[in-house]
């Protein structure tokens, strides 16, 4: 009788040690996402430039023209030392500096058509003025390799875009366009865009990749008007208009 006991005990202590792990585990985990608490703290009263690259989560978009916007904001996150694994408000995202000013950089983690939940929840948070909003994102209506910037104005059809202005129903925060050049057909467009980058666009990825994030760095530094003077410009250095 008594060794039963003893054996019933044993296993008691047994399992009551794997679930107390289990709890503290879990307890890691869920604090690994996102401290709000701290960043709360971190940020409270500081004003934040909150940057935000479109694109769709999962390794199969990775290389997709669409994921342009991730890509950016993963070179960005790299120069400037930001870790933006953290997952908090439907993004993966990270606190650091530009320019000696305060960012957060997000990506959404709501699917391209979805894009805004995330950024209001981010927006509202972060009590973002539009003013320190970029958006980063690939452009159908821009040829390959062109760097753009643009304050408010319309979506262009971009379905990323479109919820963003539909959640903050506002359409003035900085745009830094990317261009994807199109298909010869609109109805190739869906496809088009969720195809991974050819090998000959591959080369010339990284430079536009690295021009995008100077624009980013610029907005924050001087002001989206001097990066559009920068940045808005043909190939013969003549000044372009916004499509």
């Amino acid at each position: 009788m008594f060794f039963h006991f003893t054996f019933f005990i044993l296993k008691f202590n047994i399992y009551l040690n794997k679930f107390v792990g289990w709890i503290k585990r879990s307890e890691s985990i869920e604090s690994s996402k996102f401290p709000v608490s701290n960043f709360r703290e971190c940020l409270q009263g500081t004003p934040v430039k909150l940057i935000v690259g479109l694109g769709n989560p999962g390794a199969g978009y990775r290389l997709s023209r669409h994921n342009i916007g991730f890509l950016v904001l993963d070179e960005l996150a790299k120069r400037q030392g930001i870790d933006i694994r953290r997952k908090g408000f439907d993004s993966c995202l990270g606190k650091g500096s530009i320019a000696g000013l305060t960012v957060v950089l997000a990506q959404p983690l709501t699917f391209m058509n979805r894009s805004g939940a995330a950024v209001k929840k981010l927006v509202r948070y972060f009590k973002t003025d539009l003013d320190d909003l970029i958006v980063v994102h690939d452009d159908l209506d821009l040829p390959l390799s062109s760097v753009r910037i643009k304050t408010g104005g319309g979506h262009g059809g971009h379905k990323g875009l479109i919820s963003i202005i539909d959640h903050l129903d506002e359409s003035g925060f900085n745009k830094v366009r990317l261009g994807i050049g199109k298909p010869a057909f609109k109805e190739m467009v869906n496809g088009y865009v969720l195809e991974s980058f050819t090998e000959g666009e591959m080369e010339i990825l990284p430079g536009i990749v690295s021009r995008a994030c100077d624009a980013v760095a610029e907005i924050i530094s001087s002001g989206a008007q001097s990066a559009m003077c920068k940045f808005n410009v043909r190939n013969n250095n003549k000044s372009e208009k916004e499509v």
